[in-house]
């Protein structure tokens, strides 16, 4: 039997988990689970790599205590977009940004006065957005260009991680497409780009394929957890494109969308898909783990349900998941509805008063109670995704007819419930933990055991369950998404 840790890093919590391959079967376990939220220190936002090294430590000497230090590989995969930087020592200079710092809006407006989106999308083939890393360095460089001076290396957050274990600097391709950096037709850094916002070019570490093996853990590693070495993978170092590997799709009329804090819901193609209507549109292309392209929309997910439940605890009225449930039954539905990717929602101090406030600014119903807010929030992503896919069967030619859903979003089945009603679509969900799997699923093809990812899907649909949702009440959705699309039209302020 295999075994493998892998390591599934999310923005707001990561874990270990150990996977086990028998040849025809594929078990997954978690090993260890710990919280991962960007901190508030000097008026930026910041991931807190230390602790989150320190944690993924832990999550390893747990595994070995239980009997488990025979590992044939390790890889990484997290969120999109973040990175940090290292001295010519190696060392860390300072914490990593996080993406919803507020930085990234100066640094948009930086990058399109020197490069219009039509340009910029062609180049990279992703939708201009302010949480693109080329943003956040751009703002760096106005701001703190001695950061940049003194960095020698910049590695995407799985490769940092990657190379805190190995020692090794590498950026992986489907990590490194969400940059807007990285040149799409050539699939390398563009040098140009590079130049024109005074980013160094010798900070960009490579970029290696999906299953490059790097290299050993340190020694030092290994001496302070007690391990033999085991080979780092620089896997599909993107959860999105773990996500994907591991769904399992039965053809291209499928869909997948991987839920979480973020909803990214789109298709594998061949080629990018870079017109004038996909960057309209807000679409972006990325890497898949075998060497593809995921056309997808980064949509708002659970975020917003996430901080209003943080406002309410510090209200001192919680709830729990079994409440939230409730409350969604109790509340009438279809009263309001909100664009989820406005930037307003990207990171508000108080998420049920922003909510609120869009509500009462576009002249519908201003929900009060907890039912009404959460009712608005699932009913109004529901209808986005439905919005999502119609426009991605304009742009590929094809109709959509299952979405498979994956990831701890589908826990919440009025979420799923509510995606089948409102895009009249079947929706298979599951598996959950759909990125550690996609994860372990890369090391495994690194590894030789397994050889492709149609054996990989069809090894995932016989290992784990999955749910079933039909589309309900016809009628009344589509009276719904009528409304909805003409509250879009109000305003374009979309991610």
């Amino acid at each position: 039997m295999k075994k493998v840790w892998a390591f599934d890093l999310g923005a707001s919590n990561g874990r270990l988990m150990l996977s086990k391959f028998s040849g025809d079967h594929l078990e997954i376990e978690e090993v260890h689970r710990f919280k991962n939220e960007p901190v508030f220190l000097t008026s930026h936002y910041y991931w807190d790599i230390l602790k989150i090294f320190d944690e993924m430590k832990t999550g390893i000497l747990k595994s070995v205590k239980q009997g488990h230090g025979d590992i044939s590989s390790v890889a990484v995969d997290t969120w999109g977009v973040d990175f940090g930087l290292l001295t010519k020592q190696g060392e860390i200079l300072g914490n990593p940004f996080s993406y919803r710092d507020s930085q990234t809006f100066r640094g948009i407006n930086l990058v399109l006065q020197k490069l219009s989106a039509n340009e910029w999308f062609g180049i990279s083939g992703v939708e201009p957005a302010p949480i693109n890393t080329i943003c956040q360095l751009a703002a760096i460089q106005e701001r703190n260009p001695e950061l940049l001076e003194q960095a020698n290396s910049l590695l995407l957050t799985p490769n940092l991680v990657s190379y805190l274990f190995s020692g090794v600097k590498a950026n992986e391709f489907t990590i490194s497409t969400t940059t807007s950096m990285l040149n799409i037709e050539q699939r390398t850094w563009d040098e140009e780009l590079l130049d024109t916002f005074q980013i160094p070019k010798g900070i960009m570490a490579p970029v290696v394929e999906p299953g490059t093996v790097l290299g050993p853990t340190l020694e030092s590693i290994n001496q302070e957890l007690n391990i033999n070495p085991v080979p780092v993978i620089a896997g599909a170092g993107h959860d999105t494109a773990c996500a994907l590997a591991a769904l399992p799709l039965k053809d291209d009329h499928s869909a997948f969308m991987s839920c979480g804090t973020w909803i990214l819901l789109g298709v594998q193609v061949k080629e990018p898909v870079i017109t004038k209507q996909s960057l309209e549109w807000g679409f972006t292309n990325e890497g898949t783990m075998d060497g593809d392209y995921r056309l997808l929309k980064n949509s708002m997910g659970l975020w917003l349900i996430q901080q209003c439940k943080k406002v309410w605890e510090k209200e001192g009225s919680g709830i729990s998941y079994t409440e939230e449930a409730a409350f969604v039954k109790e509340a009438k539905p279809f009263q309001s509805f909100i664009n989820p990717d406005l930037d307003v929602f990207l990171n508000p101090i108080d998420m049920v008063k922003k909510i609120q406030n869009v509500c009462q600014e576009t002249h519908q119903s201003v929900p009060e109670t907890k039912g009404e807010i959460l009712r608005v929030i699932l009913e109004s992503l529901a209808l986005k995704y439905r919005w999502v896919i119609e426009r991605m069967e304009q742009l590929t030619g094809k109709r959509i007819h299952v979405i498979n859903m994956g990831g701890g979003g589908i826990q919440n089945e009025w979420l799923c419930q509510f995606t089948a009603n409102a895009t009249q679509r079947q929706v298979v969900a599951g598996p959950i933990e759909v990125s550690s799997i996609g994860n372990s699923i890369g090391q495994l093809l690194a590894l030789g055991e397994i050889n492709n990812l149609a054996e990989a899907r069809s090894l995932v649909a016989s290992s784990f369950t999955t749910t079933t949702y039909e589309p309900e009440n016809p009628g009344e959705w589509q009276q719904a998404y009528e409304r909805f699309t003409d509250l879009i039209k109000q305003g374009r302020n979309h991610l």
